[in-house]
Parts: C-alpha cells; sequence; structure tokens
C-alpha cells in the first residue's frame, strides 16, 4: 500500500487550499495534497475546516475518475492508496486562467450584468474567463485577450485556446446531466486547464469539488451546498462551521454514490457451484437473419462497446423461414424496460425489421448488409417503403446502426450520453486542430 508520504518529493508549489510535490519517482507526475481550510473573497476570508482535505479529494476523484471514463482528457491518475488527502496527477504547466460555465445567472454575473434577472437560463451554456490574478480579484478576460497574451514557461495556440473553450463547456454538460438524475441542478462551475510538461497536450486540471460549482437540489437556491453558503456568512461561528462542513460530507457521498453508479459494471456470471443463471437486462437487441450475418454482427458490437454499450442480447431468426420462433424472439426483448431498441439486420427481402416493428413498441433499426450494388439500389427498398402502421429507420453501414442505437439507449443513459457526447466533442477538436495548423 502506497501513502502519500513515500510517494512526496520535493514540494513545487503550495495554495490557499492545497500543497503539490514533485512525485519521489516519477518525474512526469505530481502529488496533489488537500488542507483543511475553505477560503472566499479571494483568500481574504479564510478558515480551519475539519476533515474538508478528505471531503475535497473525495469529490474531486469521482469526477476526474468519470470523467477520464468517458474520454475527457484530464491530468487526473489516480486516488493515493492509504490517504483521504491526496492524489497523483501528470505534472503540467498550469494556465492562469478560471474558465467559468453558467447555466443561470447569478452570483457575480448579476453584479456585472444588473439589467439581468437572477434564474435567467443561459442556452447554450454561458462561458467567462478570469485571469488569475488575487491582488486584482480575478479580473476578466476575453479570448482574444488570452490568444494574445505570453505566459511564462507557456505556449498557447489559436487551437489550444479553441480547444479549451470547447472542453469548458462539454464537462459542464456531462456533470450538468449527471446531477440531473439526482435533480440537482448544476448552476455554475469553474475549472482549470494545464500542458503536460511530458506530451505538451492541454489537459482538464487542478480539481474539481465543492468549492468549484453551484449546486442547488431540486433546483432550489435555499438548498444549496456548496462553498456560497461560506460565502455568504456575515459571521462564522462554530455552529456555521459545522453546518458548512456538513453540506461538504454530504456533497462528497453523493459524488462517489451517483458517479460510481453511472458507470456500467462488468457483468458478472454466476458463482462456482451455484446452478442459477444470471440473466442481464440488455440495453439493445440484435436480430439477424442468418448466422451468415454474424461477422457484420461483430462489427455493430464492436461499435456499441466504444460507447459504453456492453448489454446486448444476440438472436438468429428470420421473419420468412422461422416467423413463429421470430416473434418469439422479438417477445423476450419486449419483456425488459431497458432494451432501448432493436437492429434488424437481414439482406434481400428485409421482412425482419417490419415485423419487429409490427410487434413491439421498442424503435427499430433495419441494417441490411449491403455486399453489392443490386443490395443497394434493389433490396433496400424493402426496409425503405413499409406497409401503414409501422415506423422503423434504416441505417446503412454497422457503424451508422450503432451510432443511431447508442443515441436512443444515451436519451436515458447518462454514461452512454457522455461516451456520445464527448467523442462527438473530440472529432471537433482534433478538426479545428488540424485547420488551425493547416
Amino acid at each position: 500500500m502506497s501513502s502519500s508520504a513515500a510517494l512526496k518529493g520535493k514540494l513545487l508549489s503550495e495554495g490557499k487550499t492545497k500543497q503539490i510535490y514533485q512525485h519521489a519517482s516519477n518525474p512526469n507526475l505530481v502529488l496533489i495534497e488537500s488542507k483543511d481550510r475553505i477560503t472566499a473573497g479571494d483568500g481574504v476570508k479564510s478558515h480551519e475546516m475539519k476533515d474538508k482535505s478528505e471531503y475535497s479529494t473525495r469529490t474531486n476523484a469521482a469526477i476526474f475518475e468519470y470523467l477520464n471514463s468517458v474520454g475527457v482528457p484530464t491530468s487526473f491518475v489516480s486516488r493515493v492508496e492509504g490517504s483521504s488527502k491526496a492524489f497523483i496527477a501528470k505534472n503540467c504547466e498550469m494556465i492562469p486562467i478560471e474558465w467559468v460555465t453558467r447555466r443561470l445567472a447569478t452570483g457575480s454575473f448579476l453584479r456585472r450584468h444588473p439589467n439581468v434577472k437572477e434564474g435567467y437560463r443561459f442556452a447554450p451554456i454561458k462561458l467567462e474567463t478570469f485571469y488569475k490574478d488575487d491582488a486584482n480579484h480575478d479580473p476578466y478576460w476575453s479570448l482574444e485577450s488570452i490568444k494574445e497574451a505570453s505566459f511564462p514557461n507557456l505556449d498557447l495556440s489559436e487551437s489550444d485556446v479553441e480547444r479549451m473553450c470547447i472542453l469548458t463547456r462539454l464537462v459542464f454538460q456531462l456533470l450538468e446531466r449527471a446531477w440531473q438524475t439526482l435533480n440537482h441542478s448544476l448552476v455554475d462551475m469553474k475549472v482549470e486547464f494545464g500542458k503536460d510538461k511530458e506530451s505538451g497536450e492541454i489537459l482538464l486540471s487542478d480539481v474539481i469539488d465543492n468549492d468549484s460549482w453551484r449546486l442547488w437540489p431540486n433546483g432550489d437556491k435555499r438548498l444549496m451546498l456548496d462553498k456560497q453558503v461560506y460565502r455568504n456568512l456575515t459571521e462564522v461561528d462554530n455552529e456555521s462551521m459545522e453546518k458548512i462542513r456538513s453540506n461538504f460530507a454530504l456533497v462528497a457521498e453523493r459524488t462517489e454514490n451517483l458517479f460510481k453508479s453511472l458507470v456500467p459494471s462488468a457483468s458478472t456470471g454466476p458463482t462456482a457451484g451455484s446452478a442459477t443463471k444470471v440473466v442481464v437486462p440488455p440495453q439493445v437487441g440484435i436480430v439477424m437473419g442468418s448466422s451468415s450475418d454474424r461477422k457484420f454482427v461483430e462489427t455493430i458490437l464492436k461499435s456499441l462497446e466504444k460507447f459504453g454499450i456492453n448489454r446486448v442480447d444476440v438472436h438468429v431468426s428470420s421473419a420468412h423461414k422461422s416467423t413463429e420462433y421470430t416473434l418469439e424472439v422479438i417477445e423476450k426483448l419486449n419483456q425488459w424496460p431497458s432494451c432501448k431498441c432493436i437492429i434488424a439486420v437481414a439482406g434481400r427481402s428485409n421482412g425482419l425489421g417490419l415485423v419487429a416493428a409490427a410487434n413491439s413498441t421498442i424503435p427499430v433499426i433495419n441494417c441490411p448488409p449491403m455486399s453489392d450494388l443490386t443490395a443497394t439500389t434493389v433490396d433496400i427498398w424493402s426496409s425503405l417503403r413499409v406497409p401503414s402502421g409501422l415506423g422503423c429507420t434504416t441505417a446503412l453501414g454497422a457503424d451508422c446502426a450503432a451510432m443511431a442505437a447508442a443515441h436512443i439507449v444515451g436519451n436515458e443513459d447518462c454514461f452512454v450520453w457522455s461516451k456520445i457526447k464527448t467523442a462527438q466533442t473530440m472529432t471537433a477538436i482534433k478538426l479545428i486542430a488540424d485547420d488551425c495548423s493547416s
């Protein structure tokens, strides 16, 4: 078991709420240790708070583990075994900008924009940037100012700035979506970025904890659980600090439970010696008209896995040659509320998708294997021209069918939605980088 003391090298920097140490054995890593201290007003207001380091670390680790799992590029590496207040991160040159996203107008935004009513909803999300300078109260900087600025030990390109803008919005949307599953409103949030000293990649860095956001259970400001409660205090006493401590403890617990629950766990079979068959409810059903389509179906399965969809029931049945059995297969899929769509893989005359659509309320995606010109120009019409009263879609290509299915599943599955959203965002970031370098 590794302790934080054994992993600590020299102290690299120290802020109001944390210390950063060189990793004892890896120069490309750092150990970040939180303090039992809460601050506000650029550090003017500051108090010791029992166990804050633990609550902040638990909250931060749960958030970054989730973001890593859906594909967001972050500096977070791991928790530290044996320590409740430290974690390991990639060694980054920090970019001295706070990136703030807002869904609702409140706080400092209202002071700067007095004509805007509290609760005004920003759609798309409002993005603001502030230069980290406590002495000058973190002044607002435009994106143009950031692009034109010269930072010590940093060489930022225009595409780097665009990348941070896009990632900031993405991270807010991912966390907002997650908290919505608990009926908690993520009102606003600040994040920071760093440039990995080893790879040069821009990464989401620093920490995201209960200091970083406004979080309102049931969308009710009066129920806020974040650091704003501390900011609002005119007098700080033991009773008020205990209330804030309990809020931070509650947020740490809810954050860990929530984000752990969103990540799908590996399906497990029966225990040794057990005769009980474990049935795992599927997210997607695939029915192929012939076993000769299995290779095509395997491509669909691999594409579904990219979006975190691993619970898939696969069947072989022909609507023409084994009609009664096909209806039984459809009914097997119908029994599961978890099954959000059926992909019908059948070529030539596609009766499979139509029979499935006629006998199920689950969305059906036709995906005929297109092997030649005849299949593309003639057979496809059996999937496109359907009788009245039927509604099914048709996707050409295994990846296209998997993506369509993922969109359907992701509408109710936060993890799948997050995988899709992150993949789309990273594609956009790459295109912008390619354009800027061309």
